[in-house]
């Protein structure tokens, strides 16, 4: 039995296709163990709206009415039920979706994994901190799901585990309901089987039709990664090959001349810092999570300023040049999902552009030679997500 069957949304919008849903649960969630609960049939899908009886998937850190919101953590058994859907839930209702449930999440989405296993490996990492939702759409239980971002939760999962994943620019959708980790951060989004289905879901989340996407090809800035980390050779093949694939079908095509480093070791203090201030140190919290907690309550408020202002000043100067491009073209991970479940991976080629506050786009489609997924991502300007989203439908095509 196949264990990676992506699910198009164009499929997905019938009043069975809970039911159905249901049904690829039971046939595969034994292995891939991406929900944390599945809600019982109650008779309710929707015939109305842009999303009409699709189900949804909810990262178990995102409150959804009448059901625990456990964040992944043992501090947490036996919480109250949720009284109220977040606002993103409330969203996803309002245009027809059907919630299916709740997928697994790392600790307080942070690093310390859940049960969840890779669809194309059961061997490998799905990804953190949205790892059941990534998987739960590459595996064909669901064709939407919603995850968070704080460093590199969306685009990690998304490129380990072959699915199109977007994390939307700060402050482009309401957070409320959304337990926190590091709320200067911290950000929703989606995970479907193409950049295509993304757009016609954020689109709904608004109530409008997705845009039409422009024929011509984007403008693109190009970087590697490896002026902040070691990627690996396939990783770096797959970039050059797509970097030349674009400029052969018209893009235009320029490197980003904007130095990263800092702004990469600066998310990592900003996030350490107000997770401390804002996750309780409760017993019974993972290796991790207490690290990260530990190192937060240590960083002097001086130096947590400083990387804010520095972090502000390489915003200004990739907004500059994203003024005369669509997007930035990146590798969305260092390299294939890692083997073992004990760690999720590394998030370090998201970290300098989240903490500038850029929505972030995983493209699908690039493998290594064992056809393992190795995802590419996409950065763009935060006022204008319609034209990334354009840029990576017309990626993807190329």
């Amino acid at each position: 039995m196949a264990l990676v069957a992506p699910w198009r949304l164009a499929d997905a919008r019938h009043p069975a296709a809970a039911a159905d849903a249901r049904r690829r649960i039971a046939e595969v969630d034994g292995q891939v163990r991406a929900w944390v609960t599945v809600l019982p049939e109650d008779g309710d899908a929707s015939t109305d709206g842009p999303l009409a009886g699709v189900p949804v998937g909810i990262k178990d850190i995102v409150d959804v009415a009448g059901v625990p919101t456990l964040c992944g953590s043992r501090a947490l058994a036996g919480a109250p039920p949720a009284r109220a859907d977040a606002a993103i839930v409330r969203l996803l209702r309002a245009a027809g979706a059907v919630v299916l449930g709740k997928t697994v999440t790392t600790e307080f989405a942070y690093f310390d994994p859940g049960p969840t296993r890779n669809p194309h490996d059961l061997a490998r990492t799905p990804g953190g901190s949205s790892s059941g939702s990534a998987a739960a759409v590459a595996s064909g239980a669901v064709p939407l799901a919603v995850g968070t971002q704080t460093a590199g939760s969306v685009v990690r999962p998304a490129s380990y585990c072959g699915v199109a994943g977007l994390a939307v620019a700060r402050g482009t959708l309401s957070t409320d309901g959304v337990n926190p980790l590091a709320p200067g951060l911290d950000t929703l989004g989606l995970f479907a089987a193409t950049v295509a289905d993304v757009a016609l879901a954020r689109a709904a989340l608004d109530g409008r039709e997705p845009p039409d996407v422009s024929p011509g090809p984007p403008r693109l800035l190009t970087w590697d990664g490896t002026a902040v980390a070691e990627v690996s050779p396939a990783m770096l093949a797959a970039h050059a090959d797509a970097v030349a694939r674009v400029r052969e079908a018209g893009a235009e095509v320029a490197p980003l001349e904007v130095d990263l480093r800092a702004a990469t070791a600066d998310q990592r203090t900003i996030m350490a810092a107000e997770a401390a201030a804002t996750v309780p140190n409760r017993p019974g919290l993972g290796a991790n999570l207490a690290a990260l907690l530990a190192e937060g309550h240590a960083i002097p408020a001086g130096d947590l300023d400083a990387a804010r202002e520095r972090s502000a000043v390489t915003r200004y100067a990739v907004l500059a040049a994203l003024e005369h491009a669509d997007a930035v073209l990146a590798p969305g991970a260092l390299g294939v999902a890692p083997t073992g479940l004990e760690s999720t991976g590394d998030p370090v080629l998201s970290r300098p552009f989240h903490v500038l506050g850029l929505p972030a786009l995983a493209v699908p489609g690039a493998r290594d030679a064992d056809g393992l997924p190795l995802g590419l991502q996409l950065l763009g300007h935060p006022d204008r997500e319609d034209a990334l989203l354009a840029a990576g439908r017309w990626l993807e095509r190329a």
